[in-house]
């Protein structure tokens, strides 16, 4: 919006307004009534000379049919008295029926103007030019045309007359504009005052927030309507403030209130926090001491497992050396009476052969056991790193929990490569499997004779190990499916179940061997996990001899 719109007032509005239209109104008013006068006053100088040219045609027509030049020089002379004609010529027709001067009036003072012979028609009707006016008119008698009258009057009245209608329409001009921009200005007054008045009402309500001021009634009623709307607005914003100011009151007394009661709360809150800090403190404590023990129950079991165990071949052996104790004694007592005999020392020396064969494959047996036994329970006290075959890893796993697994007829596949060499920590890994494959015997196979467990272990990436673990038991049910790995999570309570299993195997994934877990499982369609740890894999030709435990 240009600069000369933003400023434009209401006041100058109405009276550019109203004098523009009554201004182009007079003056169109003015020129239609000038056009009209002048061309009257023009008219009737022309009907006067046109009357006058017949007048002396009239009396010209004697004069020329006598011949009387004098008689009618001395009858134009008459034409002094009128104050319009300036100059006359009488022509008359001759025998060659041609024009000829005749007669001629000039007015004193005025020049004497030359024939015109040749403007007969021309100036048949009158012409205004220059100011004056000129006519030639014929002069007939009983229709016979004997003569011509050229007569020339001046319009210097017309002219007066003219400029007296001219002042007159300028000064009726004037006057009727002035009283319009009067009438105009009191119009503009009447309106602008009240709207005047409702701006410094709303600049004085926005300065001092004084929303109780109310506009006057002004008599127009666009404004009235303008007022009333506009007190209405004021008075709603009354309300309101009165309203929020109540509110704020209100909103002061709760938030007194409320941080009173906040610093209460926030106290009985810390008290709370700190006997809850205590409280999963001892929680947390009470988990590790079951883990613990969980980790020592296991344990126990693999060593109660693995001492009935070697009890049998330590047995067999204890018999055997017995009896060749026994027969060794029969043979001395035969050697010192004098009557050992040959055959008597060959059969020794047979049974001697089969008892020792009997007590070293029971004592290697035994050693076996021992030195399994030993390795596992080395690992699972143990979190470092190691350079093992996985292959003889799951061996010696297998062989620490045969005790167990004799009481059962489930069976165990086991898919690994022979050349899968790898450094990482065997401890998790025991625990691990040993607990996954407890989990399948106890909970898996709690209502079958005989169960599958398979165990695939393969390399991916060159860089991690994948262990995948599954069964064909009756499943995890779905109620404890998604929190299986949460502690205290068991289908045995009450049974001796701790329900720690999981969740030891969970951390030991996640934390010691920083892999991931995930369960698969559909009810009687047994359990699938898939377990992901990175390893570093060795070269069976770079690992030194005697460095692998």
């Amino acid at each position: 919006m240009s600069s000369d719109v933003k400023f434009l007032s209401i006041r100058s509005l109405i009276i550019w307004v109203v004098i523009c239209i009554t201004s182009a109104s007079l003056i169109i008013e003015s020129a239609v009534s000038l056009y009209g006068q002048i061309r009257s006053h023009k008219q009737a100088l022309s009907n006067d000379v046109v009357v006058f040219s017949d007048l002396i045609s009239g009396m010209a027509i004697s004069n020329i049919q006598a011949d009387g030049v004098q008689a009618e020089q001395q009858s134009l002379k008459a034409l002094q008295a009128s104050p319009i004609i300036e100059n006359v010529h009488i022509y008359r027709i001759n025998e060659y029926n041609k024009a000829e001067f005749f007669a001629s009036y000039n007015k004193e003072g005025i020049a004497p103007v030359k024939a015109k012979f040749e403007q007969v028609e021309e100036l048949s009707e009158p012409k205004h030019e220059d100011g004056v006016v000129e006519v030639i008119r014929p002069i007939k008698d009983e229709n016979s045309v004997i003569g011509y009258i050229y007569l020339r009057a001046s319009s210097e009245v017309v002219d007066q007359r003219i400029s007296a209608s001219v002042f007159i329409t300028v000064c009726i001009f004037l006057g009727c504009l002035l009283i319009c921009l009067v009438c105009t200005y009191l119009l503009q007054r009447s309106i602008t005052r009240p709207i005047h008045s409702l701006v410094h009402l709303v600049q004085r309500v926005s300065r001092q927030k004084d929303y109780s001021s109310r506009a006057e009634s002004t008599g127009i009623r666009e404004l009235d309507q303008l007022s009333d709307a506009f007190n209405g607005m004021l008075q709603r914003t009354q309300e309101h403030l009165e309203r929020q100011t109540k509110a704020e009151a209100e909103q002061l007394r709760l938030n007194s209130s409320l941080e009173e009661k906040v610093n209460q709360r926030t106290l009985a809150l810390k008290d709370a926090n700190g006997e809850l800090i205590q409280t999963l403190e001892k929680l947390h404590q009470f988990q590790r001491q079951m883990v613990q023990n969980e980790k020592m129950a296991s344990l126990g079991d693999m060593v109660a497992g693995v001492a009935h165990e070697v009890n049998t071949p330590i047995g067999l052996g204890v018999t055997a050396s017995t009896m060749m104790l026994d027969r060794l004694g029969d043979l001395r007592k035969a050697y010192e009476n004098k009557t050992l005999k040959a055959s008597a020392l060959s059969k020794f020396i047979i049974e001697g052969e089969e008892n020792l064969n009997i007590i070293y494959r029971n004592l290697n047996r035994s050693a076996e056991l021992i030195s399994s036994f030993k390795q596992v329970a080395v690992d699972q006290s143990s979190e470092n790193n190691r350079t093992f075959s996985f292959a003889k890893l799951m061996d010696e796993i297998l062989m620490s929990m045969r005790p167990k697994l004799k009481q059962v007829n489930h069976q165990i596949q086991v898919f690994c490569p022979d050349d899968l060499y790898v450094e990482t920590k065997a401890g998790p890994i025991n625990q691990i499997i040993i607990n996954l494959i407890m989990n399948s015997i106890i909970h898996g196979f709690e209502f079958k004779d005989s169960g599958l467990i398979i165990i695939s272990i393969r390399l991916v990436d060159n860089s991690k190990v994948s262990i995948e673990f599954s069964d064909d038991g009756c499943g995890i049910p779905e109620q404890i499916r998604k929190k299986i790995f949460d502690p205290f999570v068991t289908t045995k309570r009450g049974q001796g179940g701790s329900g720690l299993g999981m969740h030891l195997v969970y951390n030991l994934v996640t934390q010691a061997l920083n892999g991931s877990i995930t369960l698969t499982s559909e009810a009687e369609k047994g359990v699938k996990l898939n377990i992901l740890f990175p390893v570093k894999v060795v070269d069976i030709d770079d690992i030194p001899k005697g460095s692998m435990v």
